[in-house]
Order: structure tokens, then sequence, then C-alpha cells
């Protein structure tokens, strides 16, 4: 029977739940589990697919199209499960299905509240499109208290009642503050958050501490004694230098033994993290650096490209290169500071992105790229800006522009109309809803042979996820091609253009899918692993 496992946090937010969710069902794997990871978030977006990066952090993209939270890519990085639509839910889509059923009379003329509809909906869709898996790890956005996450756990304390305490695990992850003036560990609000989790009538079996200090075995019997658990299930979550580091604290405090315990389960193989600790020993030892520039427009918080920063730390361990990542503001870009912001950098990275503001700082970035044979990787937004400043300068096409942000001038980059998805034709126009309406997700891709891509990827097809609307216009292709700009990658069906790459030059890429949602620790991204090769050969020869 599956077990379920409900990750909550309380203080503050920020505390790092989808790590620890990550965390616990790598460990679990470890053991010999089958695990499956969900997110339920409060916020009523119907998904983040329309909220700004620098509000929310990235938008991460599942092979089935769904455009997810960011913990989910926390989730497939630390286990290699593939996330899926059913594995994140908000409070948006919960309530629109809610009043779909209303207006079709599912309700039969009775009164429709939150309790039991739509905390049966909630249970619905933590319980349901199950694969057998033996452990499902739901992870609660938010922090107890917030009003939106009042109905998220209620139906965690009806699941509680209904599949019963052997078959469901709750672990609150909370702050630890460490006062510098007084030299002292607090516990006090991790005692007033189990309070305020237990007024849900929820009652927290595992206690997952965050801080910058140790905690003491005589704080956390206090912490025990006053949220109602013994010591031993007050686990320590000391602040890490990376996500890694982490899994094999919470591994030593007991976090995993803990789990099972509960369950009553054994270990089905001995849990064996080997690979875990040989990384860090791979990560602590890196003794040379690379720096890539991000030239972006979401820079304000480092979540807006969070699987970017992780994919190129990927590919940088495998590599032996620690790779140093300089932001750089595409606003604040032009032709007289580009010299100067862009020296000091071994490899450019313009990433996805929508919208005019910063377009004109990315193109010069990536023209410096190109001229400079600096080792350049555009992705998305990045590829395509790169065929408007090759447009604009090579082809000397002065009004080269994107459909996205101008009505005026030579479209090179124009909306899609249709593309193919699993056999049917998907079709949109300008004037439809936002939310929703991109192609989005997995779609295979043809690679020409004799193409640098081929050479990196050594197949002729691949399958990439992808988050876009427009897409280059192909009546411009003779002309590119006679300009020496190769289009190594293209869709099937349509033709649709998914890489190009200049010949003469040590690294210029463009791809018009997201790699980095696929990378892995354990399995980094090709086009990345070259990426940072190239990045500190160019170092080399500075």
């Amino acid at each position: 029977m599956t077990k379920f496992i409900f990750i909550t946090g309380g203080v503050v937010s920020s505390l790092g739940k989808g790590v620890a969710s990550g965390i616990i069902g790598a460990l679990l794997q470890a053991s010999g589990y089958k695990v499956r990871l969900r997110k339920l978030d409060p916020y009523f977006n119907l998904d983040p697919g329309t909220m700004q990066p620098n509000e929310h952090g990235e938008v991460f993209v599942t092979e089935d199209g769904a455009e997810a939270d960011l913990d989910l890519g926390h989730y497939e990085r630390f286990t290699g499960v593939n996330a899926t639509k059913w594995d994140n839910i908000t409070s948006g889509k919960i309530y629109s299905d809610l009043l779909l059923r209303e207006r079709r009379g599912d309700y039969l003329g009775k009164t429709v509240q939150v309790i039991p509809n739509v905390t049966d909906l909630i249970k619905q869709f933590i319980t349901s499109n199950l694969e057998k898996e033996d452990f499902v790890i739901c992870e609660i956005g938010g922090t107890v208290g917030d009003i939106e996450a009042q109905p998220f756990l209620e139906s965690l304390r009806q699941l509680r009642n209904e599949l019963g305490k052997e078959s469901t695990l709750f672990i609150h992850v909370t702050l630890v503050p460490y006062i510098k003036v007084a030299k002292e560990l607090k516990t006090k609000p991790t005692q007033h958050s189990v309070k305020e989790l237990r007024s849900a009538g929820i009652q927290p079996d595992i206690l997952l501490t965050r801080s910058e200090k140790a905690i003491s075995i005589t704080e956390r019997q206090k912490i025990a004694l006053y949220c109602n658990i013994s010591h031993e299930k007050v686990i320590q979550a000391l602040d890490q230098k990376d996500v890694y580091k982490a899994l094999i604290c919470y591994n030593e405090a007991g976090l995993c033994t803990q789990i099972l315990k509960h369950f009553d389960l054994p270990c089905k193989i001995p849990c064996n993290i080997d690979i875990w600790h040989e990384l860090r020993k791979k990560i602590d030892n890196l003794k040379t650096t690379v720096t890539v520039a991000i030239v972006g427009k979401y820079i304000k918080i480092k979540d807006s490209y969070k699987s970017l920063v992780e994919a190129l730390m990927h590919a940088g361990v495998y590599n032996q290169h620690k790779v140093l990542i300089k932001w750089i503001d595409a606003d604040k870009i032009n032709a007289e500071n580009i010299n100067i912001i862009l020296s000091d950098c071994d490899a450019i990275l313009v990433p996805g992105g929508f919208g005019i503001r910063g377009t004109e700082g990315k193109i010069l970035a990536i023209r410096y790229a190109r001229e400079k044979k600096i080792p350049f990787l555009g992705i998305c937004f990045g590829m395509q800006l790169a065929i408007i400043e090759f447009a604009r300068n090579i082809l000397h096409i002065a009004d080269a522009t994107s459909a996205e942000f101008s009505v005026q001038g030579t479209n090179v980059i124009n909306l899609m109309t249709e593309w193919v998805k699993e056999g049917g034709v998907e079709s949109r126009t300008k004037d439809q809803q936002v939310g929703g309406t991109m192609r989005l997700g997995r779609y295979p891709c043809a690679i020409k042979n004799n193409t640098i891509a081929h050479k990196i990827y050594q197949k002729t097809e691949i399958s990439e996820r992808h988050r876009h609307r427009y897409e280059f216009d192909n009546k411009f292709k003779e002309q590119f091609e006679h300009n020496n700009m190769v289009f190594s990658g293209y869709e099937l069906e349509l033709g649709l253009v998914e890489i190009i790459e200049l010949p003469n030059h040590p690294y210029f890429i463009g791809v018009q899918f997201h790699p980095e949602l696929k990378s892995r620790i354990f399995d980094p991204h090709p086009l990345f692993i070259e990426f940072i090769k190239c990045a500190y050969e160019n170092k080399l020869n500075k």
C-alpha cells in the first residue's frame, strides 16, 4: 500500500522544503523504494506560467507539457523521476475544476463549500494517477498560517484520519534562528510554528530544523518536549554550501531512518549513498574555474534561472571545473560599456525570456560573443535574438526583429500558428489568451549529420522540452544558410528550426528548447558539457 509523506513549512518561507522533499525521495530510493513527488501550491493562478520570474522564480516544464513550480526541478534532479502534469496543483486549478463541476450540475443542487467539496478535490489529486509507488511525497507550498493554505492543511488532516498513521507521515520544516548579539539559538519560533500546525489538527511526526549553527542535544530535547515528539525525530538541517551536501548531512542526522521507523519498514537494500559521497569529493576538489556571463532580465532573484545554474554546475563538475557565474542585467549593457562588462568572461549565455525589455543589451552581448569568438549558448529567446543579431549585422537587414515585441520592421521571428503534438495539429492565434497557449513540453528534434550538434549529441534524433510561441520564419532560411549559418536541428513534421550554429566559431549554438530542464548531476546535458569545455579552452587561450 502506498505511503504518503506530507512536507509543510513554518516560521518563514524559503526554508528549502523543495530541496528537502527531493532529498527524502533520493534517500528512499537508495533504500530500495519507488517514489513519486508532488507539489501543492496555495496561490490562485492556474499555474505559474504567467507569473513574473522575479517574483516567483523559474517556471519548470514537465515532459508532458505542464508549466509547474520550480520545486519539481529539485524533485527530478534528485530522483531522476520525471514529473508530470499530475504532480503540481494550485488553488486556482482546484477552484476552477470545482466551478466547472458546479456549472455542470455535478453537485445536484447542494451547497458547494470548502468542506467537503474543495477538500475532496485536493485529496483526489493527492491520491490519484499513481503507478504503484511505495511513497508519495507531497510538499505544501507557503507557510503554515497562510490563509490560502488552510484548505490544503484540512485535506491532509482528513487523509490522516482516513488512511491512518501507518500510511501517513507529517514532516514540518522550521527555522531555529541564531541571534548573533546574544550568541544563542532560539527555539521559540519552532514551538509557535508547531502550535499553529496543531491548531489545524495536524501533529508533526518529524521536525526538520533549519539553522546556521549546530543545534545541541539539549536544545533538540527542548524542542521535542514542547512539540510533543521524541528528540530523535528532531532532525537538524544545517545550512550547507550546496544541496548535494545537504543530502549527506540529512542522512547522517537520521532522517531516512526515522521515516522508515515511523512506517515500520525495513531498508529493502542497505541505504547506499556512496555516489553522493563521491560527488561531494569531486565538488570539493575542483581546482580550476571558468566564468560564465548570464545576460538576463530576471536577475533580481537567482531562482529565476535555477535549472540553468544547476545545469552549468553539473557540466562544471563533469569537466572538473568550478563554474563562476557573472550575473549581468541586460538593461545595463550598451555599446560603451560592453567591453568592460564582458572582458573577464570565458563564455556568454543568453537564457529564455519574454518581451522587449533588455533585448538590445542581449543582442549586443551576442554580437560581442560572435565577433570575439567567445563560446556562446542561446536558449529559446536567446536563440531568437542570435538570429536577429545575425540578420542585422551579417545579412544587413537593419530592421530585423521579432513579431513578439515589434509591429514594425522585418520579422525574422514570427508567431507559430500551428505545430504537431501527439499526432494532431495544435493551432494558435495572436489574440488568444496568454496562459497555457505555448508550445510546451517534449518534442522530437532531428539533427543533421556532420554538424556541431551531431558531434555533441552523437545522435540524429533527440527529444527536448519547449516553452515558446514564436519561431524562426523559414522563408529567410536560404538567406541565412548562404551566409554560413547552419540550421542543424529541426522539428520533423513542419520543419521548425530547433538548433542553429556557426561552424567557424569555437562554440556558437542557439537552441529553441530548454536543455537545462533535463540536466542531472549524474547525467549532465551534453550541450552544457561542451559549452563549459570550450569556455575553459577559451580561458587558456586568452
